[in-house]
């Protein structure tokens, strides 16, 4: 499959969606940090994103939304029409400087990943993963639904069947509006149940189109790992995909403030293995994660785990201080964080029983995929 390449931009760096949103936090530009520091992110790996022209964001969005987020970066103010109608403005999705500066640019990283799986490969987009966007509004601080656009991308570039895996904490409800009843597309979702936005539940099929498999809370490396092993994988090898999009979200982790998952960063790595080479291109997207070291540690891992490089023990000096140069403010996280979260990538692994919960589920889920009612 060639070289991994790894999509960023240093929009990311500074903007932030506000002092006390959870996306104040800095997470793209440490897992380019941490990856340079470690020695691999060379410049012939690394492509800048472009920022999507506001056509290529109407390949699914209203051209009336992307005129509003326009309209409204250069203002710096949302009306209460931008509010009601678009969700502009609103406690969840903030007028920030960037607001379409910062989504166009993931979005346009995620489009451009399309073109370049043309004919085949691995591209990561940390800055990808915004799956709650819809059409004509912004959703969950998510402007944009860059999952669906390259989605789309790839489409226009001679990919016919799709294989989307989500492990975001939250379910992915813009994505499932933008392919539900798709033939050619199979989502698959692993996400706690009853948590924001409180769909995918076992029983939505999105029109056949998809695997909603709510979780517990508590929800250890051994039940993803059995979800991995039995749901997961052969679930996609049978679909035979031409592309595989997973998006990676950070927040399922134990550390994540948002979130009631006990997983290390360990059960992700994994997945992002267990899925390489099931088919000929494979894009990974960032998504959710609010505690910056246990984001960008687990982000910098899944550049690790796709170019096979060995994680060290003990980080080098300089990977080290980029992880002491992180804060979290207004959470008591940030007060005193554990050492190991500056001098490691790895986090010891949270196994634990596998509930029976989560075995009836997926049953249920795999009598589903073969036809039979349960």
């Amino acid at each position: 499959m060639g070289q991994p390449r790894f999509i960023g931009a240093e929009i990311f760096r500074h903007s932030s969606y506000g002092r006390w949103h959870p996306l104040r936090v800095p997470r793209v530009s440490t897992v380019m940090d941490l990856s340079r520091a470690l020695g691999w992110l060379p410049p012939e790996q690394f492509i800048t994103a472009p920022r999507a022209k506001p056509k290529a964001l109407t390949a699914w969005h209203t051209p009336d939304y992307i005129d509003a987020l326009q309209r409204v970066e250069a203002d710096q103010f949302a009306t209460a029409e931008d509010t009601a109608r678009h969700d502009l403005g609103s406690i969840t999705n903030p007028v920030f400087p960037e607001i379409y500066r910062r989504p166009a640019t993931a979005a346009g990283g995620s489009l451009l990943a399309g073109e370049l799986l043309r004919e085949g490969g691995i591209i990561y987009n940390p800055p990808g993963g915004t799956h709650h966007g819809m059409p004509d509004r912004a959703n969950g601080f998510c402007y944009l639904n860059d999952p669906v656009l390259a989605m789309l991308s790839l489409r226009r570039n001679g990919v016919r069947r799709i294989v989307y895996v989500d492990i975001d904490a939250h379910h992915c409800d813009g994505v499932a509006v933008g392919f539900a009843g798709d033939p050619d597309c199979l989502m698959i979702s692993v996400h706690e149940e009853r948590l924001w936005p409180k769909t995918g539940v076992l029983e939505d099929t999105a029109d056949g189109s998809a695997l909603n498999l709510p979780v517990p809370r508590g929800f250890n490396d051994s039940e993803m790992g059995f979800i991995r092993d039995a749901l997961i994988v052969p679930q996609t090898t049978a679909f035979r995909p031409d592309a595989i999009v997973l998006l990676c979200g950070a927040d399922g982790v134990e550390e994540d403030p948002l979130a009631h998952l006990s997983l290390s960063n360990n059960a992700h790595w994994a997945v992002v293995r267990a899925l390489m080479g099931v088919a000929p291109r494979l894009l990974v997207l960032g998504g959710g994660g609010y505690n910056p070291w246990s984001v960008g540690r687990l982000w910098t891992g899944v550049w690790a785990a796709l170019n096979d490089f060995e994680i060290p023990d003990r980080l080098p000096v300089v990977a080290e201080d980029v992880l002491r140069g992180l804060k979290f403010e207004g959470n008591r996280l940030g007060k005193n964080p554990p050492e190991h979260w500056f001098t490691t990538l790895r986090d010891v692994p949270r196994d634990g029983p596998v509930r029976d919960t989560i075995k009836d589920r997926v049953r249920v889920l795999i009598q589903r995929s073969m036809g039979r009612e349960v």
